[in-house]
């Protein structure tokens, strides 16, 4: 873009039910500014997997244009959402002795020692999609979180690694790159989101991240400011949806949209419990009332057991106990009346509900949980937190964090074509 004094960067959140797109316009020393949101119907994956590329790039192509033309900009990379009950991970160790000069810890030695901690045995099936350091140990020191300039002969480091199925991640971004994008990386979105909806503070002291999205349910546990543990649980928004199609012998669509009018999971948040809900028939059968206490009745069953569910595989990890903040519920299912009370009562936690911060521009568009991960995408590009470890350290000491972020975003993308 020249010298333009701003630079743009977008997130595409590509989900089982929903693709999001947003585009924010970054300037240093200021807040990105999101200048563009879009949303689509999602008709191509199942539980995060993409089963139609074409009905995918559509859905791709329908968020993208939307956010690109309040924008007045044409996307021509972006950063990518990626989950499904195809993700894998798991936490890894890496030890190398010290080689740099009076062994002072140097950046050679660090990317050596993260290469030696994803150096596992993966399957040819797998590919690895982050390694994401949670200390680093300087003989025998620990808590470390930038280890180069430190003196000692031996450098080890604890990460958490995170793998996705090969040709999961390839449809995903063939599906973006044939809607004309190029993918800059791929990020898992209980990652991403956190960017936007947790604080450093939160991130020290122990926190959960719960992102309800339409086919999974991903789990981010977060201590000492980094990521310990994540897990998929393979139900979402989605499931709730199917049940109340399926009790009430009524349409997808209906029951999507009964969901988002009426849902509720607490029997004592339902409003004029006593009016009856009409719910039409499938196929010009005719339609039939029902109560709102049933419909309350279908989806606090999917939606405790997506919770417990999710609280089991808390209480597997190490790090249950240290969560001392609590839970954050974000994505579309935690817009259920009565989520976080619920959740609250099968985690034995304080929950709250997730809303995007850290920008400015279309907050009334962007502050929901269901634009969690595309604002977190932003967030997390801006931040250069992991991406460098594609290339560890790989700016120059001379060049200032804002010129490295400009340098990797200024090809991202460009202003709206005449015509």
């Amino acid at each position: 873009m020249g010298t333009s004094e701003y630079e743009y960067i977008a997130g595409i959140d590509i989900g089982t039910t929903k693709i999001g797109a947003i585009i924010a316009e970054v300037a240093e020393g200021e807040q990105p500014k999101i200048i563009g949101v879009g949303i689509a119907p999602s008709d191509g994956l199942r539980k995060g997997v993409v089963v139609d590329i074409e009905k995918t790039v559509r859905s791709i192509e329908s968020a993208v244009a939307q956010a690109e033309q309040m924008a007045d900009i044409e996307v021509n990379e972006a950063y990518v959402g990626i989950a499904g009950d195809h993700i894998r991970s798991f936490n890894g160790r890496g030890v190398v002795a010290v080689a740099g000069p009076d062994n002072e810890v140097t950046e050679d030695d660090v990317r050596r020692v993260l290469e030696a901690a994803k150096a596992v045995m993966m399957p040819v099936d797998r590919e690895l999609l982050h390694i994401l350091p949670q200390e680093f140990i300087v003989d025998d020191q620990r808590g470390i979180r930038n280890p180069v300039g430190i003196s000692g002969v031996r450098l080890e480091t604890e990460v958490h690694i995170v793998t996705g199925a090969v040709t999961s991640a390839q449809n995903i971004c063939r599906s973006v790159e044939k809607a004309g994008i190029e993918v800059r990386d791929l990020v898992l979105e209980p990652l991403a989101s956190s960017y936007s909806v947790l604080t450093e503070e939160e991130k020290e002291l122990g926190v959960i991240v719960i992102d309800m999205g339409g086919g999974t349910t991903d789990i981010a546990m977060f201590f000492e400011g980094c990521i310990r543990q994540t897990a998929v649980i393979a139900l979402g928004g989605g499931n709730v949806t199917s049940d109340i199609a399926i009790v009430l012998r009524t349409p997808m669509e209906q029951a999507e949209m009964i969901k988002q009018r009426f849902g509720c999971c607490d029997y004592n948040l339902l409003e004029n419990p006593e009016e009856p809900i009409e719910v039409p028939g499938i196929n010009s059968r005719s339609s039939r009332k029902i109560s709102k206490e049933l419909l309350t009745d279908i989806i606090r069953s999917r939606m405790e057991e997506i919770f417990k569910m999710s609280a089991n595989q808390i209480r597997k990890t190490d790090f249950a106990d240290l969560m001392t903040t609590g839970v954050v519920l974000t994505g579309g299912g935690s817009l259920i009346k009565g989520a976080v009370e619920l959740a609250e009562e099968i985690f034995d936690m304080p929950v709250k509900l997730g809303i995007p911060r850290g920008f400015s521009g279309l907050i009334d568009l962007a502050r929901s949980p269901i634009h969690a991960t595309g604002v977190g995408l932003v967030l997390y590009a801006l931040s250069g937190d992991y991406e460098q470890l594609d290339g560890l350290f790989a700016s120059s000491k001379q060049k200032s964090l804002w010129q490295a972020i400009v340098d990797r975003l200024r090809s991202f993308i460009s202003p709206r074509r005449p015509g």
